[in-house]
């Protein structure tokens, strides 16, 4: 495909003179999508601009700008009126740089610079509005009419939240009329005026701005039609906006898909001249209340109910964007280098139904057209494949040991032990963890066996005499290889295991390799609670969270270190992991690790369902055939409970009855946190089956004193949960020192 580069400050003038791309590979279904809503009534007409490293590589006017009272083309220079994008182009921008200047801080309370608002008396800051996690309703009431900024600012100073801060996500233009007022306040500047200045001159928007002048009315997509034959045309659409003059912190702004171009290539050039990389990641990263299902960002949306223009492929979590009422959206993702702008005037001439749809499948096509598929870019290599690559170099003229079971293949589904021996490696003692070396035991004590296909004797590190190598059995090795795919939670074994190997081979002086495999549940996700320190044991061999979002050989570099083994370790990496990918986006084949992990859903929901596996007479799921994925016992009311956990919306789970049992069911991994569903599952047992589960016989899996002693409180989980953030930055900083991927 042969693209046109195009520096940021010629975006406009390369991408008007080279045209749509033709050779755009997710252009003709770009173009299908589009003109068959325009063909349905949808829409009148739709600009699309596609960028992607550094270049416009697609962009095209579609169907009519206007349709009453005269039938006007689109043009790729139409002017917008963008509604809500206001919020992030316009607002967030100028919240940004104030930020940058030391003048607003984000987590100061509106009063600090709204002194009147709620009388003086009031919680709510900054990070709240811009969250919309404030508590206030989601607009000004408009009857009866009214007009002027000062009366519409009052009302917002004055009206009283409907909910409590920080409890539930309600999308408020109320927030950031605030906003748009906390800018004038502190800068002594409108709004228009401001951005003007400080974003868009700077970034070359020369048709981005507030009230356009009657000049470019020719150039505008008329909204809605008020009365017959008479639409608004450079009047702002959105009514409270209109009422307030046209200048509002919520809405108000028009612009073209070129000059919005320019502002995407901004973020992801990370702030480029304008602003400094760490504001961009600060303001793009969560920032709303830990635990809670929808995801924003200071301004953006990264993952709520109205984040339909990420699409299907497009990582939630990493990439962010925004839509407008009147038709009009972005999406941004970093990890592709790549934005896709969507704007059309969908509300004329009358308001229809919304066109998430659309907007959900040019996004799909956009990210599968540049390569992205579900969020990744390259094929993974595991640590294994790597090391053959190299013809296991580090292995050469060495007698080795091999801590595996059945999870150590290659990325072809070849067994390690087969490789290796293929390629001249001199195996001589294999050594097997929990479940044994192909996986398939569910008991204490798993004995030794011989692998059939080499005839090497392999030692189980799982019996009861025998929970790691002895000196005996290290003796006549060189080194030993770990290689064992890990599930990503504190209380898998599996890393015990590998520590206690580290441990003796320090004793012994023999070099340890490990063999790095993904975290299946993805490296960002970091979830309490915390093991404390007395509580450590063969199913907790460090002070980790339950959810620890680390590979087994970074948890390998931390327990070296931190522990001070003084293992001879080296780790060999992946290539082509990142820390945002699940275990179905690496193209690498699923191994069940234990007989009662089957799939990636069992192992997302095992920190959280397992915390309560000890109890007496409660089950997990185990020998049935969804394991993790229900949990019953007799004394348990499947109805009742279900009920129960649905009514406390938990983030990306929906939980349905059974007789004496509930399933849970994951409707979107991205929120999902099993940390909350595993306190909300104790809190629930505790109230409604009073004395069948025993905290303290789980204190190892559950780990932590203090969270045990909340919950027998009936503290609610959902601030157990909030305040164990805190607990865990310690633990997120020294983790830090030991991540080997981004």
């Amino acid at each position: 495909m042969r693209l046109v580069k195009c520096t940021l400050g010629a975006v406009v003038t390369c991408a008007i003179a080279m045209g749509a791309p033709p050779l755009f590979p997710g252009g003709a279904a770009i173009d299908d999508l589009v003109e068959t809503a325009i063909h349905e009534g949808k829409i009148p007409g739709a600009v699309v601009v596609v960028g992607h490293n550094e270049q416009v590589v697609y962009q095209k006017a579609y169907g009519k700008r206007s349709l009453v009272p005269t039938s006007e083309p689109m043009t790729l220079d139409t002017i917008f009126d963008c509604a809500s994008l206001t919020k992030v182009v316009a607002t967030t921008s100028s919240v940004m740089a104030l930020f940058e200047q030391g003048k607003i801080r984000i987590s100061d309370k509106v009063t600090d610079y709204l002194p009147e608002f709620q009388s003086g008396h009031s919680d709510i800051t900054i990070r709240d509005l811009m969250t919309h996690y404030s508590g206030l309703k989601p607009d000004l009431d408009l009857v009866p009419v009214w007009a002027g900024y000062n009366t519409g600012m009052q009302m917002a100073l004055s009206d009283p939240p409907a909910i409590p801060r920080e409890t539930k996500f309600v999308y408020s233009d109320i927030n950031f009329e605030l906003m748009g007022e906390i800018v004038r306040r502190v800068s002594g500047q409108p709004l228009d005026e401001f951005a003007r200045d400080h974003v868009f001159q700077p970034l070359g928007m020369a048709e981005t701005m507030f009230r356009p002048p009657a000049a470019l009315a020719s150039r505008i997509a008329p909204t809605e039609e008020v009365t017959p034959g008479e639409v608004l045309r450079g009047i702002v659409h959105d009514p409270t906006a209109r009422y307030m003059g046209g200048v509002a912190g919520h809405a108000g702004m028009f612009s073209t898909a070129m000059d919005l171009s320019r502002f995407c290539q901004m973020m992801l050039d990370k702030g480029g001249k304008l602003f400094s990389p760490v504001t961009i990641d600060f303001f793009t990263s969560q920032q709303s209340p830990a635990g809670l299902k929808d995801i924003r960002g200071l301004g953006w949306d990264i993952d709520s109910k109205y984040s339909g223009n990420r699409g299907e492929l497009f990582p939630a979590g990493k990439s962010y964007g925004h839509t407008g009422f009147t038709g009009t959206s972005i999406w941004i993702d970093p990890g592709s280098d790549t934005y896709v702008i969507l704007l059309t005037n969908a509300v004329h001439p009358k308001v229809g139904k919304p066109i998430t749809p659309l907007r959900k499948s040019v996004a799909t096509v956009v990210a599968a057209a540049v390569g992205y598929g579900a969020g990744k870019t390259e094929a993974v290599r595991n640590g294994l494949d790597v090391a053959e690559a190299n013809h296991f170099a580090l292995l050469a003229g060495k007698r080795v040991g091999l801590i595996t079971n059945q999870t150590g293949i290659d990325s072809q589904g070849h067994r390690n032990i087969d490789v290796m021996r293929q390629a001249g490696v001199h195996l001589t003692a294999i050594f097997s963890p929990e479940h044994g070396f192909l996986g398939v035991e569910d008991h204490a004590n798993v004995a030794g066996m011989v692998d059939p296909a080499s005839g090497i004797h392999v030692f189980s590190l799982y019996t009861e005499k025998t929970m790691r190598p002895t000196q005996a059995m290290l003796r006549d090795l060189d080194v030993v290889v770990f290689d064992i795919a890990d599930v990503g939670t504190r209380f898998y074994t599996f890393a015990t295991t590998m520590a206690f190997a580290m441990e003796e081979c320090a004793k012994a002086g023999k070099p340890f390799i490990v063999l790095d495999r993904p975290n299946p549940i993805t490296g960002l996700h970091v979830e309490g609670p915390l093991l404390d320190a007395k509580y450590e044991s063969f199913v907790g061999y460090f002070p980790l969270p339950l959810r620890h979002g680390m590979t087994i050989g970074e948890l390998a570099k931390m327990f070296n270190s931190e522990n001070k083994l003084g293992a001879d370790l080296t780790v060999v990496p992946m290539a082509g992991w990142h820390r945002a990918d699940w275990f179905d986006a690496t193209g690498l084949r699923w191994v069940n690790p234990s007989p009662n992990i089957r799939n990636l859903t069992a192992a997302l929901l095992y920190p959280g369902v397992g915390m309560l596996e000890y109890s007496e007479g409660y089950s997990v799921g185990r020998g049935t055939d969804s394991p993790f994925e229900v949990i019953g016992a007799k004394w348990l009311d499947g109805r009742q409970l279900s009920d129960y956990l649905n009514a406390r919306e938990i983030p990306g789970v929906r939980v349905y009855p059974m007789l004496e049992s509930v399933r849970f069911v994951v409707t979107d991994r991205q929120v999902f946190d099993a940390e909350r569903l595993g306190l909300e599952v104790a809190a629930a047992l505790l109230k409604l089956c009073p004395g069948k589960i025993k905290l303290d016989v789980n204190r190892r899996l559950i780990g932590s004193q203090g969270v045990m002693v909340r919950l027998e409180n009936g503290d609610d989980p959902r601030q157990i949960r909030r305040d164990d953030e805190e607990s865990l930055s310690t633990f997120l900083e020294k983790r830090q020192r030991y991540l080997l991927y981004e």
